[in-house]
């Protein structure tokens, strides 16, 4: 199933795309998809309530939200791919590097990305993201993947400047607002035959910026799964964002960053692509 929120920021209300690519307004069965539907039996609900139930259309121009309601953490990982981890100077790591993005960050997959005030490195990564369907600690990896609901296109933006070059911890250059566009939808792991063969692609303003494989991963999903959960409880809807290959505006020789009016496109092969206009804070304030 591929299940999507629809509607103005804040009020969005639950659908599927259905077979044919078609946006259905499932509102009606009284589900969302919160950490109670995915821990719980939501899926077979909303199924059997599709079964004897017409669901009205959604247009297209409709805005897209983020297809999960309030996850309680975004866990990513970082210098996840090799090339990655040699285009930012680093080794590849012996263990998963782990920190936190803020689920403040987290908006609609279309939703303009806002380029921080005084930001002048706003990055873009594009990454796998993980859905937990079932709570999850001390798992084994041959139990890790039975703790999967499904997966997202995330665009894992990163301001370098807060990120590297001012102190501490990673998080306060990934958890600037807008920073974590989900979706298109969150689609099933049933509809996903291999999640690690999966292409991904990012380009800024029409130009191809990264072109990769979920193949190439150093850590796959059920030795992520495992791991981070020896160091906290996953909870149903918790994301995990799996890494960016190599190809970001940090690594470039001279490195390129995000101006405003940037257009930036990406997507996963079976996962849908989205799409995001870089809008940088003064001009907001401007028009405001």
């Amino acid at each position: 199933m591929r299940l999507i929120r629809f509607g103005a920021p804040g009020a969005e209300k639950p659908g599927i795309l259905d077979k044919t690519g078609t946006r259905r307004d499932v509102s009606a069965s009284g589900l969302d998809y919160d950490h109670h539907f995915l821990g719980g039996n939501g899926l077979d609900q909303l199924q059997k309530w599709l079964d004897a139930n017409d669901c009205p259309e959604v247009s297209e121009e409709e805005r897209l939200g983020p297809p999960l309601v309030n996850p309680s953490k975004i866990v990513c990982v970082g210098l996840n791919y090799a090339q990655h981890a040699a285009e930012s100077g680093m080794d590849v790591p012996g263990e998963p590097v782990l920190f936190f993005k803020a689920t403040s960050a987290i908006c609609g997959p279309n939703d303009p990305v806002i380029i921080p005030k005084k930001s002048e490195k706003t990055d873009w990564e594009i990454e796998l993201g993980v859905v937990i369907g079932k709570e999850a600690s001390y798992v084994s990896k041959e139990q890790a993947m039975d703790h999967v609901a499904g997966y997202l296109v995330h665009n894992d933006y990163s301001e370098r400047a807060f990120q590297l070059e001012q102190g501490g911890q990673w998080v306060k250059g990934k958890s600037c607002d807008t920073f974590a566009p989900i979706g298109p939808a969150l689609v099933t792991r049933d509809e996903v035959a291999d999640p690690h063969n999966l292409r991904l692609w990012l380009k800024v303003n029409g130009e191809m910026m990264q072109d990769s494989n979920t193949s190439d991963l150093v850590f796959d999903i059920p030795h992520l799964v495992s791991y981070i959960s020896q160091y906290m409880r996953l909870l149903p809807g918790d994301i995990i964002s799996t890494g960016t290959p190599f190809g970001v505006g940090l690594g470039l020789n001279p490195p390129r960053y995000l101006k405003h009016g940037d257009s930036i496109e990406l997507g996963i092969e079976g996962l849908g692509s989205c799409r995001q206009t870089a809008i940088a804070y003064e001009k907001l304030t401007e028009s405001a």
